[in-house]
């Protein structure tokens, strides 16, 4: 599985500038957001010379996209400077775009340093893996496709907090995942770039939904990617564990927003994350019964 998750990041070269990537249908009710965020950035950085990496991506979701089509990608190289360049990308399906995005690009540095330090939870080999708690979701959910990926995920995750999904209590928005790849990865630091842009999309919108009892696996619950910032602070490895530690300080008007700061296990802030999304209730999709 991950070696299909690294492929599915890898963009096919169509033209100077235009990549195609293929799709990955997750069983969500549109083409999952990490995808066209990692893709997106694998795209930018073929564009980009070795020597820079990148240092952010800015990104809007415009449009549900389709898990069953390609995504091409357009890339317009905005400006090279002399530490600092800027990519604009635009990922298209059936001639209009889905996903715009802006990323920065930066030689590395010296300068002053300083972080904020990471909370203190349990370390990944205390928890339970994720894969060993989804057998109960499985048999819930019904889904031979959701409950194929359910068991066999690229990536490993492994919960602080353990939450029953199908019956959520309210609780504060706060919540910390360890993850990795579920695999040894090559060494290029692009790579494990997009791959973190992918993963950063896993958990953190539904943040906002813990005050509320509300959960992305209720039939009512409308929830996707509004727009989407990751700043890369660090080099990082993918395939070793990451906490991230997530929480939402607003939510309002049918949509939500969270933020998210990842680390490494020995508590080096490698990147942050901040996203608003849609969370609206729908009560025209319940079934009779439900």
């Amino acid at each position: 599985m991950l070696d299909t998750l690294v492929s599915l990041l890898d963009m096919e070269t169509l033209e100077t500038h235009l990549f195609r990537g293929a799709s990955q249908d997750l069983g969500f009710r549109q083409l999952f957001g990490g995808q066209v965020l990692g893709q997106a950035l694998s795209a930018a950085s073929k564009t980009v010379d070795g020597n820079r990496q990148a240092n952010s991506l800015h990104g809007y979701f415009l449009r549900p996209g389709d898990a069953g089509k390609p995504v091409i990608y357009q890339v317009e190289p905005v400006r090279d400077g002399a530490t600092f360049c800027t990519r604009r990308v635009m990922a298209i399906q059936n001639g209009r775009p889905i996903f715009t995005c802006s990323a920065s690009f930066h030689i590395r540095e010296e300068g002053f340093s300083h972080q904020m330090q990471m909370p203190a939870v349990p370390m990944p080999e205390e928890l339970v893996p994720d894969n060993e708690l989804t057998e109960e979701l499985s048999r819930a959910l019904n889904d031979e496709k959701r409950v194929k990926m359910l068991r066999n995920k690229p990536i490993e995750t492994r919960a602080v907090q353990v939450l029953d999904p199908l019956n959520p209590e309210k609780i504060a928005p706060v919540k910390q995942v360890w993850f990795k790849a579920d695999g040894r990865l090559p060494d290029c630091p692009a790579l494990h770039r997009y791959l973190l842009a992918y993963t950063s999309d896993f958990s953190l919108l539904t943040t906002s939904l813990l005050p509320h009892g509300a959960s992305i696996w209720q039939p009512q619950m409308q929830v996707a990617s509004l727009d989407h910032a990751i700043w890369f602070h660090d080099e990082v490895r993918m395939d070793e564990w990451l906490l991230y530690s997530m929480d939402s300080p607003w939510a309002g008007g049918a949509r939500g927003f969270a933020r998210g700061s990842i680390f490494t296990r020995d508590g080096r802030l490698v990147a942050s994350v901040a996203q608003e999304g849609l969370t609206r209730v729908r009560t025209d999709w319940l079934k009779p019964g439900n």
